[in-house]
């Protein structure tokens, strides 16, 4: 069933068209990508969706009552209000017939034989409709699907009263998603819902899509999140709009077979084109008029030949080594017993690493775990900490920051290059930018004029062909569309220096790390590969770890053993508690059966004080039901 339609869609701002004849279809539970360079018209598309701009032309059809809901990129939200009252908003209506049903209920309580019973009748009436509407609308389960998004996303269960207005533009992020998904819309559109999320949140929101039921069109530079949820992918490219279907990897292999035909097409029409117009030459040469005649024949042919533009190539075909101007000692960086601390705050404390010339380390774990402090620790911004840092000889430390605060807004974009690289010519300067995918006149655009991700391509080549050879990186890709992400990760796997970057873009950690140093409440632990490897590692590890060496001592093996067995009678307990809470459920669904049952028994129907006093029990059964059910839950994932 179609739940969404774009038909013949056009947009222009003053007279240059966004996007021109857009035309698509969205089946119920289908989840698309919507993918496209920056300014490609992603976010103007999802704004006519959303009816908060007007086609030039075409038409939106979205199917009978269903409920779209739209995540902007950059969203803010001001409130006073803490976060589980701001979600508890979402329910206004809910909690409003809680009320009512209370207010029900002391009236029908109060009323004595000698009131009207037509009254009587018409509150239970009224009564009854109210609470089945209060059970489908989740009256009785709110509040456990709120603390399941809000934890799925990253929040502690301690940060639930915290009020937004204290929370960082991630965290409110974050809280925007959260309210997104917990207002039930039928078609979610989502503008880059994975900034601000750490590895962790993402699988969650990962599983969150995948289950959803109902339409999903997402905007995201995240590759890895997109082959994890999508089965289409929308390629925005040149003003119009091309499906095709698989996940982005099954989406790069056409979209490579294609542009291969389309040059190789390209290439057939331009010695087509050589080779009529070198008959015309030969026969305008040959001058007698039955030629001449010929040729302007051939000419006006020619003329009507459709003309083919040429494809866009791959300035990136010839690949680049980047390397350093001075070459580092073998040991880079050296982290002994490291401790950091805010106040009375523990940040991360004994924290030891190693790192070696020429490795592109990623650093991952949860957010406010202490990735960015330890890095920029390193790079010798923070001085206060406990332990040892050391640093090999001759590295010179550069650091990648989103804010790109290492260019000079006045320069041109090849000044820019050229003033920290004076000994090159033009024409390895033009390379080194083609590279980087500045062509033509973006050489010569004013760096203050840039977009987010020309600037994060700019500070890395400058960054790359400086001093350092020790790269620190702070989420580089974040922000980037995927064509420059692509040219960070080819840019530093052609890069003979050093790398470490705070990343949660598994994709990109995927393809340039060489080494994963995992940061958790427990401390550092190494993996000496990419992305795949540590996940592969990390399953082995947690399968292999009640394994017990032969190797252990006497004494380690007798703690051990006592450890194994308080973790024995905690899983007996545990199981114990499981048990009796599912006999209470058992119990509670028995008692629910019986109450109403004897709701639908005829005699009842004449006994209205009855049924107020079944319906009262029955609602704190539900009530309680729940509460077990939350309880169960709680007990499982410990």
């Amino acid at each position: 069933m179609i739940v969404l339609s774009c038909n013949d869609v056009s947009k222009a701002y003053v007279v240059e068209n966004i996007i021109e004849n857009i035309s698509f279809t969205v089946d119920d539970n289908e989840k698309v990508g919507l993918i496209g360079l920056n300014g490609a018209g992603k976010t103007t598309l999802f704004n006519i969706l959303t009816e908060r701009l007007e086609p030039d032309q075409g038409s939106i059809f979205r199917a009978k009552g269903k409920k779209l809901g739209y995540l902007k990129q950059n969203t803010n939200i001001e409130s006073e209000k803490s976060i589980m009252n701001e979600m508890l908003t979402i329910y206004d209506n809910v909690i409003k017939m809680e009320e009512e049903l209370h207010e029900l209920s002391h009236k029908i309580s109060s009323f004595t034989e000698n009131d009207d019973p037509g009254i009587l009748e018409k509150l239970m009436n009224t009564y009854a409709c109210l609470s089945e509407k209060f059970e489908d609308e989740d009256g009785y389960s709110f509040k456990s699907h709120i603390k399941g998004v809000l934890r799925g996303l990253g929040f502690s269960d301690s940060e639930f009263d915290k009020p937004i207005n204290l929370l960082s533009g991630g965290q409110k992020s974050r809280v925007m998603l959260a309210k997104l998904l917990l207002e039930k819309a039928d078609i979610l559109l989502l503008d880059e819902p994975t900034n601000h999320l750490d590895i962790e949140a993402i699988s969650w929101l990962e599983k969150y899509i995948k289950d959803f039921k109902g339409a999903v069109i997402l905007i995201s530079h995240d590759r890895y999140f997109l082959d994890n949820t999508v089965e289409r992918v929308f390629l925005m490219e040149n003003k119009f709009l091309k499906a095709y279907n698989g996940n982005y990897t099954e989406f790069m292999k056409k979209r490579k077979s294609e542009l291969e035909l389309e040059m190789k097409q390209y290439e057939e029409y331009e010695k087509e084109i050589e080779r009529q117009e070198e008959m015309i030459r030969r026969l305008h040469a040959y001058g007698s008029k039955r030629n001449i005649r010929q040729a302007f024949s051939r000419q006006k042919a020619l003329d009507k030949i459709k003309k083919m533009d040429k494809p866009s190539q791959d300035s990136r075909k010839v690949k680049l080594r980047f390397t350093p101007k001075i070459k580092s000692g073998r040991d880079v960086l050296k982290v002994e017993k490291m401790g950091i601390s805010f106040n009375e705050f523990e940040v991360f404390n004994n924290l030891n690493m190693e790192i070696y010339r020429g490795e592109k380390v990623g650093i991952i774990g949860p957010n406010g775990i202490g990735k960015t402090t330890l890095l920029k620790t390193v790079a010798g911004k923070l001085v206060d900490y406990k332990g040892n840092l050391t640093l090999g000889h001759y590295v010179q430390t550069g650091y990648y920051d989103q804010e790109q605060t290492n260019l000079d807004s006045e320069n041109t974009v090849i000044d820019e290059i050229w003033d920290e690289n004076p000994t090159l010519n033009y024409y390895d300067i033009r390379t080194m930018l083609a590279q980087f995918l500045f062509n033509g006149d973006d050489l010569y655009k004013i760096v203050g004029d840039l977009s987010g991700g020309e600037k994060g391509r700019l500070s890395l080549l400058k960054l790359m062909t400086s001093n350092a050879n020790f790269l620190l990186m702070d989420e580089p890709t974040n922000h980037l569309d995927i064509d420059s992400k692509e040219v960070l990760e080819d840019a530093l796997l052609n890069y003979e220096g050093t790398v470490l970057v705070v990343s949660h873009d598994r994709y990109f950690l995927n393809k340039v790390a060489n080494k994963i140093y995992d940061m958790s409440k427990d401390g550092i632990s190494p993996y000496l590969g990419n992305y795949d490897y540590y996940l592969q590692k990390k399953a082995e590890l947690e399968e292999n770890e009640d394994d017990v060496s032969a190797s252990k001592t006497k004494t380690q093996i007798i703690a051990e053993k006592k450890k194994e067995r308080e973790i024995i009678r905690g899983r007996q307990q545990r199981e114990k508690g499981i048990k009796k809470i599912e006999e209470q459920i058992e119990m509670h669904e028995n008692e629910i059966s019986v109450l109403e049952d004897k709701l639908c028994q005829p005699s009842t129907y004449d006994d209205k004080f009855l049924i107020i006093e079944l319906n009262e029990k029955l609602n704190i059964q539900k009530i309680e039901l729940e509460e077990l059910y939350n309880q169960w839950a709680e007990i499982q994932d410990n």
